[in-house]
């Protein structure tokens, strides 16, 4: 069987999703639940397993870091949970409104940052007379105050991606899902916005799926590491980041335990080689 199951209204374009009843295997704490979600791309003769048998449960209110080698089915997976895609086979649930944010900001160049921020609060149903005292307090949430008239060429690389946070934000996101969002981004200001998306989580009790190539941001940001294996994608191990917050990218622990996953990250790529 093949579904996707969401519970709790439109996508980030504003369309909604048939909503189906969650599966069995789902409790009250799950934000996200996947259950032996496959992905095949076919194109004439040609098949490629993207996905196989992934089975994940995100709970709510937890940061959970996806991490592999390029080409594992990272931003496929997402995808599938955005609604953006569906699962070839198994179910992925996910309950409450979902927020993209991408490498690139994919702000809409011709519009202001308020503008942005506006037309998600429109595609979420918000009536016009509120939504321009809607956006100006997003844009404080994220210290963007006095830079709603401004375009996105006028902001710095950090600048436009606390923007493309407080558009997501303004969907009213439960679950945040993060394609390699700071990858761009100088090493200070990666960190500045580390901490502002951990500000902003702990104070909206968002649920965060964060994809990263970095194993040390990965620990960083998580409360648990999920690495998948090489093609096809696979659950190849998860990681508890028991490291009191807030921590920083130098932390000693941090590193420790980025140098235990980069190392079975290291041996899943070796074993990809081979086969």
């Amino acid at each position: 069987m093949t579904l996707l199951e969401r519970a709790g209204g439109p996508l980030v374009d504003g369309t909604e999703l048939a909503v189906a009843a969650a599966g069995d295997g789902a409790t009250k704490r799950d934000a996200i639940l996947l259950s032996g979600v496959g992905r095949v791309f076919r194109r004439g003769s040609t098949r490629v397993v993207a996905l196989d048998g992934i089975d994940l449960s995100v709970r709510r209110g937890e940061i959970v870091s996806l991490l592999g080698a390029s080409g594992c089915g990272k931003s496929t997976l997402l995808g599938i949970l955005a609604g953006l895609d569906q699962p070839t086979s198994g179910t992925a649930t996910v309950h409450g409104r979902t927020g993209l944010m991408f490498q690139e900001s994919a702000l809409f160049p011709w519009l202001t940052v308020r503008g942005n921020i506006e037309t998600a609060l429109r595609l979420r149903g918000v009536a016009r007379r509120d939504r321009r005292g809607l956006a100006e307090e997003l844009l404080a949430s994220v210290h963007l105050h006095g830079f709603g008239n401004r375009r996105p060429h006028e902001l710095s690389g950090g600048m436009r991606q606390r923007a493309a946070l407080a558009r997501a934000l303004a969907q009213d996101a439960d679950v945040l899902l993060m394609d390699e969002p700071f990858a761009a981004l100088d090493a200070i200001t990666r960190e500045v916005l580390h901490a502002e998306l951990e500000r902003q989580w702990g104070e909206r009790d968002l649920t965060a799926v964060f994809v990263t190539h970095d194993v040390r941001e990965a620990v960083r940001l998580g409360d648990r590491v999920v690495l998948l294996s090489s093609r096809p994608g696979r659950v190849a191990a998860e990681f508890v980041v028991d490291i009191e917050r807030p921590r920083r990218m130098e932390d000693h622990a941090v590193n420790e335990l980025a140098a235990v996953i980069t190392s079975r990250l290291h041996a899943e790529v070796q074993r990809h080689a081979r086969d």
